[in-house]
């Protein structure tokens, strides 16, 4: 009878260690305007073969199964963790089984639940080496476009730093990191290739690629030429993917009603979006 009582009080103690604290720090909401409609719930949905989204109505966050151990592709809001966790069980998946967390942007809307779902599951989280500067701070770069928002969120511990181009290969998968800058300098678009039978598509996880600022911005600036310039990058690198299927980090980009796209030229016109979208942006500062 003792030893049975001093077991379950050795489990309730482990549980509540491994629990997160009631006030959570990296779990606090983060509320804006469209908070609601990013965190619209949806169920989790197979995208291709071992690939799912296990995100919400507004933000997408994927999940790749490579036969060795679970990817994650961003976090969305601080307050999203624990509903992220919850689809991925529901697949039928262990959270605990998450080895990789890949972040596109270091913005509080995709990284802002990275720092939970990281401690959640002791997942190493990559970045691009501009990306992981913002994930260590929390906070948005001096030269990010968006930095007038001021907008903070939990700062990720460790973060290990990935180049453009380099692999990441668990099990049966290799994801490949590809440099989209523009909406930040540091922003990354991951690529795979999924397989179901015999049949197999190329994927794209995009980084956000819309000029967004606050409104005393101003993208023609003589100091701004470097963020022109590195959108252009990002749009040139976008249009080159092999790309069968797209998924972007905002679910609802350029007006999408699907959570990902499988029409032909996806990329493509993603890529052609962003370049209408500067060049609109410019023109009306320039009146």
């Amino acid at each position: 009878m003792f030893a049975r009582l001093a077991a379950a009080m050795i489990f309730a103690l482990a549980s509540t260690a491994a629990a997160p604290p009631q006030g959570d720090p990296l779990t606090r909401p983060i509320v804006t305007d469209r908070t609601a409609e990013w965190l619209t719930p949806r169920p989790p949905v197979r995208v291709f073969g071992k690939t799912y989204l296990v995100g919400f109505g507004g933000l997408n966050v994927a999940l790749i199964d490579t036969g060795k151990g679970l990817i994650l592709i961003d976090g969305a809001l601080p307050q999203a963790a624990p509903a992220i966790l919850a689809n991925v069980a529901k697949l039928g998946f262990r959270p605990r089984d998450i080895k990789y967390i890949l972040s596109t942007e270091p913005h509080f809307d995709h990284a802002g639940g990275i720092a939970a779902l990281a401690r959640d599951t002791g997942a190493t989280v990559i970045a691009s080496a501009r990306g992981a500067e913002g994930l260590r701070t929390g906070r948005l770069a001096a030269d990010d476009p968006q930095r007038g928002y001021d907008s903070r969120f939990p700062a990720v511990r460790s973060v290990r730093v990935i180049r453009d181009g380099e692999r990441l290969t668990l099990g049966d998968t290799s994801v490949t990191a590809r440099a989209t800058p523009g909406h930040t300098t540091g922003s990354m678009s991951w690529t795979w290739r999924a397989c179901q039978g015999t049949r197999c598509k190329a994927i794209v996880f995009a980084a956000s690629l819309n000029p967004v600022s606050t409104d005393d911005y101003r993208f023609s600036a003589a100091s701004r030429r470097p963020v022109v310039a590195a959108f252009a990058r990002g749009q040139a690198a976008m249009r080159a993917l092999p790309c069968d299927i797209l998924i972007t980090a905002h679910a609802d980009q350029d007006g999408a009603t699907d959570r990902f796209r499988t029409d032909p030229g996806a990329c493509r016109a993603y890529a052609l979006s962003s370049q209408r979208a500067l060049a609109k942006r410019l023109k009306s500062e320039a009146r």
